[in-house]
């Protein structure tokens, strides 16, 4: 199993929702992961319904089987204060840079100094032993930027180039690349069954595979429920009989009075035309989707909403469709 799991997608397609699901389905047979933020939504406190998260590493829920899940919300500027600390020494000059916006200032005009650090402290867990010998988390996953700019973000080592060819911050750049493009990571691209999410998922794979960074699996979210089989779609909707769907709705006790039933044909007929059609493109995302040749898990559309019993749900879909395994 990869240890370190990045977890990206387009806006809208639930990617978050995506992330916690795994961190709890990763953590069950009492595994121990590490849920990371780094775009300082608080979205994952949300969704375990919990205070917002600090810059420190805390426990928010425990797994099937007893694994744990701790959660951390990176934030740029303290994590710039950690690496001032780290290899300048800096201490309480550190802090005074804060105060003077100086650590703003640096992670505003150096962005990709900004995503060496978010990428970094997730690394770090990654990388961290215990006294023992024995690494603090068995997987960490993080719920990383959308797919248009995955690639960048965790591309580093391009990005600090410019910035510094020697040094500690060259060497920190260095270090994280080797575990981003080590057999350790994996990095999973969330999307729905529509043609622009689906779109972005293939041209965001296509980036990711020429920058050498190592993708992992399709994970397609909020999958509508099948409401009529094949073989009914197969009949045509323009070869329904009119007459006898108008009586069988009236037999059903459908309708009300008299000739009422015959008033709900067209309505009925549209609503199966809707679906139909949705069908249809769901069928050809699917086979796009499959070209790419990536395994593939389906989530279910959740129709009370999502609250944390869903994400326990989600997480439990995962473990059954092998994810656990990966």
């Amino acid at each position: 199993m990869s240890r370190l799991q990045v977890v990206s997608g387009k806006g809208g397609t639930g990617k978050t929702t995506v992330a916690a699901a795994l961190a709890l389905a990763l953590a069950t047979e009492g595994r121990r992961t590490l849920l990371v933020e780094v775009e300082g939504r608080q979205g994952i406190a949300q969704l375990f319904e919990t205070e917002a998260l600090p810059y420190e590493e805390r426990k928010i829920a425990v797994a099937p089987g007893g694994g744990e899940v701790y959660a951390l919300a990176i934030d740029a500027e303290l994590a710039l204060l950690d690496y001032l600390q780290m290899f300048y020494k800096l201490g309480g000059a550190g802090r005074a840079l804060k105060k003077l916006g100086a650590v703003d200032f640096a992670t505003t005009i150096a962005p990709g100094l900004r995503d060496v650090l978010l990428t970094g402290k997730a690394c770090e867990a990654v990388r961290r032993k215990d006294k023992s010998g024995r690494y603090a988390y068995d997987c960490v996953i993080m719920d990383a930027p959308p797919t248009g700019r995955i690639t960048r973000f965790l591309n580093v080592n391009d990005e600090v180039a410019g910035l510094a060819k020697i040094g500690p911050i060259h060497n920190q750049a260095q270090a994280v690349m080797r575990v981003l493009k080590s057999p350790e990571t994996e990095v999973h691209l969330v999307t729905l069954l529509e043609e622009m999410p689906v779109q972005e998922t293939a041209d965001g794979i296509a980036e990711l595979r020429a920058a050498g960074l190592p993708v992992g699996r399709v994970i397609v979210n909020m999958v509508r429920p099948a409401l009529l089989d094949e073989a009914a779609l197969d009949l045509g909707l323009e070869r329904t009989p009119r007459t006898a769907l108008a009586k069988s709705l009236a037999a059903a006790g459908l309708g009300g009075a008299r000739g009422a039933a015959a008033r709900l044909v067209d309505p009925l007929l549209d609503q199966a035309a809707e679906y139909a059609a949705r069908h249809a493109l769901e069928g050809s995302q699917r086979a796009m989707l499959a070209d790419l040749g990536l395994p593939t898990h389906e989530l279910p559309l959740l129709a009370d909403g999502m609250d944390l019993g869903g994400l326990y749900e989600l997480a439990k879909e995962l473990r059954h469709q092998g994810v656990r395994k990966a």
